[in-house]
C-alpha cells in the first residue's frame, strides 16, 4: 500500500513538472492560439461584431452587454476590435496562469487528502483552507476563460484542441462542483469517501488534460 501511495505522488509530481515546464515555454514565446488572434488571422469587417458567443460573453461584450458604450460610440469599429482582441490576449494568458496554480494546489490537496483519508486528522483545517484556496484559484481561472471578449473569426467545425479544451472545462467544472459538494457531506456520511475522491481525480486529470491539450 505504501508503495502505491509512493508511486501516486511521484506521479503527480512528474506531471506537475511536466507541466510548469510547458508554462515556462509558454513564458518564453506567443501562446499559439493568442498569435492565430492577433497576428495570423486579419480581421474581417464582416466578423468584427460576433454575433456567436458564450452567453457570458454576451453579458459583458454584446450589443447589449454591460460594456456595449466602452471606447465611445465615435471611435473606428476595427479599433475598437483590436483593442477587444488584446483585452482577450491577456485573459487569455491570466486563464492559462491561473490553470497551473490550480493544478499545483490540486496536487498539494491530493497528497494532504489522502493522509486525512489515513488518519491524520490534524491536516483537516490545512486541507480545508487549501480547498478553499483552489476554489477561488479557479474561479479566477473561469472567470477569465468565460468572460474574455470574443474571438474575431469563424472556427472549422472539425475537432480542435480548443474545442477538446471547452469539453475537458465541462468534465474539470462538474468535477470540481461535485467535490465541493460531497465534501461538505463526508463528516456526516464516510460512504461518500470514494466518490469524493474519484469527483477529486476527475478534477484533477481533466484539469490537466485540458491545459495539454491547448498546446497542440
Amino acid at each position: 500500500m505504501y508503495n502505491y501511495l509512493n508511486t501516486k505522488f511521484l506521479l503527480k509530481v512528474f506531471f506537475l513538472f511536466l507541466l510548469m515546464s510547458a508554462l515556462n515555454k509558454v513564458q518564453g514565446q506567443t501562446d499559439s492560439l493568442l498569435q492565430t488572434l492577433l497576428v495570423d488571422e486579419k480581421i474581417d469587417s464582416q466578423l468584427i461584431a460576433p454575433s456567436k458567443m458564450l452567453f457570458t460573453q454576451q453579458l459583458v461584450w454584446g450589443e447589449n452587454g454591460i460594456l456595449k458604450n466602452r471606447y465611445g460610440t465615435n471611435q473606428d469599429l476595427v479599433e475598437r476590435r483590436k483593442i477587444d482582441l488584446r483585452i482577450r490576449r491577456k485573459m487569455l494568458q491570466l486563464h492559462q496562469i491561473g490553470g497551473f496554480v490550480t493544478l499545483g494546489g490540486m496536487v498539494a490537496q491530493g497528497i494532504i487528502g489522502s493522509q486525512l483519508y489515513k488518519g491524520s486528522y490534524q491536516l483537516k483545517e490545512t486541507h480545508e483552507r487549501l480547498g478553499a484556496a483552489i476554489n477561488l484559484s479557479y474561479g479566477f481561472t473561469a472567470i477569465n476563460g468565460l468572460f474574455t471578449p470574443p474571438s474575431t473569426f469563424k472556427r472549422d467545425k472539425k475537432l480542435t484542441s480548443i474545442r477538446l479544451h471547452k469539453w475537458l472545462a465541462i468534465a474539470h467544472m462538474s468535477g470540481m462542483i461535485a467535490t465541493n459538494i460531497l465534501g461538505t457531506q463526508i463528516e456526516n456520511n464516510v460512504a461518500l469517501k470514494p466518490y469524493h475522491r474519484a469527483a477529486a481525480y476527475t478534477s484533477f486529470f481533466s484539469l490537466a488534460a485540458a491545459m495539454v491539450v491547448i498546446k497542440f
